[in-house]
């Protein structure tokens, strides 16, 4: 697994998101460049398809998606990844082993990057996270628990 680099972590607000909320509508579009190893949050209140509409991350399909969603049992975090279908880079089995092997560093990158929501409000450290796996292939298709983000505090 690897580790959040904090200064590797560039993040943008889209308005009406600020550092302190709201939580709903609130999005997170992160991608990252191979060359550099440089992460790219943005947060917004919805998916920033700018960020994600160059022919490259088409192509790779390896951003990842969140948005905060309020349900009867309090606010969760639902994560979004691409595993097959369209046109995308490599195998569904190898993609979705390179998602969970780099989830955790996600889920950091999220947590840190918008660290203002959690110091405003403290009590989303313990919203699940549950991870959608998006798949043409059946075997790959799936929802998975992430445990809470104050698993992902750095």
């Amino acid at each position: 697994m690897s580790r959040l680099r904090p200064k590797k972590l560039h993040v943008r607000f889209v308005a009406p998101a600020t550092r302190k909320g709201p939580i709903v509508p609130r999005c997170y579009t992160l991608t990252h460049s191979d060359a550099t190893g440089d992460l790219y949050l943005t947060v917004g209140p919805e998916v920033d398809r700018k960020q994600i509409s160059g022919w490259y991350t088409r192509f790779m399909r390896d951003e990842v998606l969140a948005e905060w969603d309020a349900t009867d049992g309090g606010p969760v975090l639902r994560v979004i990844c691409h595993v097959s279908g369209g046109l995308v880079l490599g195998s569904a089995g190898w993609r979705y082993s390179i998602f969970q092997q780099e989830m955790p560093l996600v889920l950091q990158a999220f947590r840190y990057g918008d660290r203002g929501l959690f110091e405003a409000q403290p009590e989303l450290d313990d919203a699940f996270v549950l991870v959608h796996f998006r798949s043409s292939r059946r075997r790959y298709r799936r929802v998975e628990r992430w445990g809470t983000l104050s698993e992902y505090r750095m």
